[in-house]
Parts: structure tokens; C-alpha cells; sequence
């Protein structure tokens, strides 16, 4: 029972955020008539530095952000692959914890082969003709008289003839966010990620609170929350029930910890998993002078956190194709650096 509350605790966690973020991000881009595409998008070379950057950012969250700006059409495939490359999860903080000489320069180079390696996948995808995501349908900019979202004639008409959505919204706001200021949810002590929450969840609190009725139905209710919201939930759940099972009764460290000359495969393809909780074995083991760094290098390309949930909500098919790419980009670089003595 604690097991299961585990598991909804993060899972719940995860999927607010999500849609946090991909509230924000429509309503920015629409108050804003589309312009963050142009600060995003721009050339495709901006698009792999600031993927990279996210991503080689510790925890989940720059992971999240580059799931969010791709669904939304912002970045493109490789600049997404770069990004999940760069990714650490949250085992970035155990590893500045433990060796952070070591993993100052392990971002350093995951960061670096973000931006190359998205270039190359861009190329790749375009040559193999490969489709990817491409914009929700449902995302799309209004008018500017629909854009008016500070319009006090509009926010008392709202409130005058409150909807059951709008209530429903916000009073769900609300309690997340108390939630997270009192350390009920959401990381457990007052650091940056916890700050980060709290700013968010107050952000979307006054989105919900004062967009135009018409924002509120479209964007929030029948995009956001029916289109995302239950489907990365459920994903988040199934997926981190399943690590936490098989790290439970299926005693995977003691069969890494035993059968050594299987770890460096092992390293990439249990990267596969979408959790953070695999790649803490190779990260203890490296602490313990008991893997080379190739192994732990080759997990981090791979692995990326939580940060690949919320796009198996919206596509399985290029979820599947970023983790075939990062596995590749694993086990060549990993061998590489391993065959070179690191």
C-alpha cells in the first residue's frame, strides 16, 4: 500500500507539471500572437543549444520543458533527441553529491553531444524520410479579441456567470498548491525545485483565474486536461510500477553487482526504462571505482529521467524512435570511450 502511494504521488506529480508547463506555453504563445515560436525556434542550431542546455540541466524538469516546446511544434525531432542525450534525471544531484569534479565534466560532455548529435539526427530523420511529431491540431492561435486576458470587463463576466470548469480548475490549483507549500507534494524540502513549483503552480493559478471563457474551454479543457492529462498520468503509473516492482522482487542490482562483464550492456539497455531509479545503480557503482566512467557515460545517453513519460502520452511511435537513437548514440560512444581506456 505505501508501494502504491509512492508510485501516485510521483505519477501525480509529474502529470501536474506537465500541465502546468503546456499551460504556459499556450498561453504565452497565444497572448503573444506566436511569437515564442520565433524565440525558440528560430534556426535549427538555437534549437540544439537550448535543448541541450535544459537537458544538461540536473533533474527532469528542462526534460520536461523540451517534451512540452516539441509537442507545441517548437523544436524540432533531433533537437529533442539532443536534449534527452543531455538529460541526467535526478541522479545529476547524487552525482554533484558524490564525485562532482566527475560529473561537472560528464554534463559538460553530455551537453556537447546534445548539440552534435541533434544535428545529426535531424539529417538522419530527414534522410530516412522519417515523420515525426508534428503540432497538435488543437494548439492554434486566436484572435486578439480572444487574446484579451487582462480585460477586467471580461474577468468580471466570467466570475458574474461562474463556470463549473473554471471552478473545477481552480479549485484543483489551489489545493496542488498548498500541497507543495506545505511539503505534501512535490519535492520535500524547500530548494530551488520545490521554489520552481510553487512559482509555476501561482503562474497557472492566475492563468486559470482570468483567461476569457472561450481560452479556458478550448486550451485548457479540451486540449490540456481530455487530450494529456489523464493519458501521461496513466503512463507515468504503469511505467514507474513496473520499475519499482522489478527493483523489488526481481533483484536487478544483485544480478548487475554479480554478473559484471554483462554491465556495460546492461548500462544502456535498462537506459531504456523512462525512470531515474536504473540509473542509480551504474552512478553508485561508478562512485565505488566499480564500473569505468565509458559505462556510466553510455547510461546517461540512454536514460533520461522521468523526462520521456509525458511524450509517451502523446506519441509512442517517436518516443520509441528518440530511444532507438540515444541507444545507438550509447553504445557507440560507450564503447568508444571504453575501447580508449575511460
Amino acid at each position: 500500500m505505501i508501494l502504491i502511494f509512492k508510485i501516485l504521488k510521483q505519477s501525480l506529480m509529474i502529470s501536474f507539471f506537465v500541465f502546468v508547463m503546456m499551460l504556459i506555453l499556450d498561453y504565452f504563445n497565444v497572448l503573444t500572437k506566436g511569437n515564442i515560436n520565433n524565440i525558440i525556434k528560430g534556426r535549427k542550431e538555437r534549437q540544439y543549444l537550448i535543448s541541450s542546455f535544459l537537458g544538461s540541466t540536473p533533474g527532469c524538469l528542462g526534460a520536461f520543458l523540451n517534451v512540452s516546446f516539441y509537442v507545441h511544434g517548437l523544436i524540432s525531432f533531433g533537437a529533442l533527441v539532443g536534449g534527452m542525450i543531455a538529460t541526467s534525471g535526478d541522479e545529476a544531484f547524487v552525482m554533484l553529491a558524490l564525485f562532482p569534479k566527475q560529473a561537472l565534466l560528464l554534463f559538460v560532455i553530455l551537453f556537447v553531444f546534445g548539440i552534435v548529435l541533434g544535428w545529426f539526427s535531424d539529417k538522419i530523420a530527414m534522410a530516412l524520410k522519417l515523420k515525426t511529431c508534428e503540432e497538435c491540431q488543437l494548439h492554434k492561435l486566436h484572435s486578439i479579441k480572444e487574446c484579451r486576458c487582462f480585460d477586467m470587463q471580461t474577468i468580471i463576466k466570467n466570475y458574474l456567470k461562474l463556470s463549473g470548469i473554471r471552478i473545477f480548475l481552480l479549485v484543483g490549483a489551489i489545493v496542488v498548491l498548498v500541497a507543495v507549500i506545505m511539503g505534501l507534494f512535490g519535492p520535500s524540502s524547500w530548494d530551488w525545485k520545490r521554489i520552481t513549483f510553487v512559482i509555476l503552480f501561482i503562474i497557472s493559478l492566475g492563468i486559470i483565474a482570468t483567461v476569457p471563457e472561450h481560452f479556458l474551454r478550448e486550451h485548457i479543457w479540451e486540449h490540456i486536461v481530455k487530450k494529456h492529462l489523464l493519458s501521461i498520468f496513466l503512463w507515468s503509473f504503469s511505467a514507474i510500477m513496473v520499475v519499482e516492482v522489478g527493483f523489488k522482487y526481481w533483484k536487478i542490482t544483485e544480478f548487475v553487482q554479480r554478473h559484471m562483464e554483462w554491465v556495460g550492456l546492461l548500462a544502456v539497455f535498462m537506459g531504456i526504462i523512462p525512470e531515474s531509479g536504473p540509473h542509480m545503480i551504474f552512478v553508485m557503482l561508478y562512485a565505488r571505482g566499480m564500473i569505468p566512467f565509458s559505462i556510466l557515460l553510455a547510461s546517461s545517453i540512454v536514460q533520461d529521467g522521468h523526462g520521456m513519460l509525458p511524450l509517451l502520452s502523446y506519441t509512442v511511435k517517436d518516443s520509441m524512435l528518440i530511444k532507438l537513437f540515444n541507444l545507438v548514440f550509447g553504445i557507440v560512444i560507450g564503447l568508444t570511450f571504453y575501447l580508449l581506456g575511460y
